[in-house]
């Protein structure tokens, strides 16, 4: 069996890449984020069938718990020391989210693009809230195509991987739909916290090794490539 390239470096990673690293991520450490599941699982219980204000009073309720499993996360992927400051910025970035996500999810995951890699600033570089937040907006917007695109892969990803696994219970283990929906909740939630952290790598190592603009590029091409390089000749003989 021929072996597979190398990965990427970070700075050059790609969306899929970024799903697979954080399959495998997960992989590696499934049974010590399993249990950050627990939080989604019973908020997603608790938001069936109903409507868009109690869900989002529902997940203003849950912040603790979402806000948590999430930092536990950053802190399997990357490390860190739980902080009152890590706290905080956890809670200010999900403040909005409820009332984002509610409706529709794409808003709130446009603001977690933005600025959700706050959290795991303020985890690794040991930030004070305000110097994390401006951190996390920085880290955002160093690709913010990249930034959102993967958590939207995110996403799709393990929203198909649970409608499978759920469908799957129901259908041919004869398990309760809500049963089936809490037990595929709990064990592809937590990647969704894992590929949060990994993107920390990906937008910190872009700001580190910018992109080469066109301009740029262009400007290192071949005199010989050049409509009308500086000294030609006209091939006329016209001044």
């Amino acid at each position: 069996m021929p072996e597979l390239p190398p990965p990427l470096p970070p700075s050059e990673r790609t969306v899929g890449q970024l799903i697979g690293e954080t399959i495998r991520a997960y992989g590696d450490s499934f049974w010590r984020v399993l249990p950050l599941g627990l939080a989604y699982a019973a908020v997603d219980q608790a938001c069936v069938h109903r409507s868009y204000v109690p869900t989002a009073i529902i997940y203003w309720a849950a912040t603790p718990l979402l806000v948590f499993a999430y930092i536990r996360a950053c802190q399997v992927v990357l490390g860190g020391r739980l902080t009152r400051s890590v706290v905080l910025v956890a809670i200010l970035v999900y403040a909005p989210f409820p009332a984002l996500h509610a409706g529709y999810i794409l808003p709130g995951l446009a603001w977690f693009a933005f600025v959700g890699l706050a959290v795991p600033a303020a985890l690794v570089e040991h930030l004070s809230v305000r110097d994390a937040l401006r951190r996390g907006r920085e880290l955002g917007l160093a690709d913010y195509v990249h930034s959102l695109g993967s958590l939207a892969a995110l996403v799709v990803v393990v929203g198909v991987a649970e409608i499978t696994m759920s469908a799957v219970l129901h259908t041919q283990g004869g398990t309760n739909v809500r049963v089936a929906l809490f037990l595929a909740d709990l064990v592809f939630t937590p990647m969704l916290y894992i590929g949060g952290a990994m993107l920390y790598t990906d937008q910190a190592a872009r700001i580190r090794s910018p992109r080469p603009d066109r301009r740029r590029r262009n400007a290192d091409l071949h005199p010989a490539l050049d409509a009308d390089p500086a000294g030609r000749a006209d091939p006329q003989g016209k001044s």
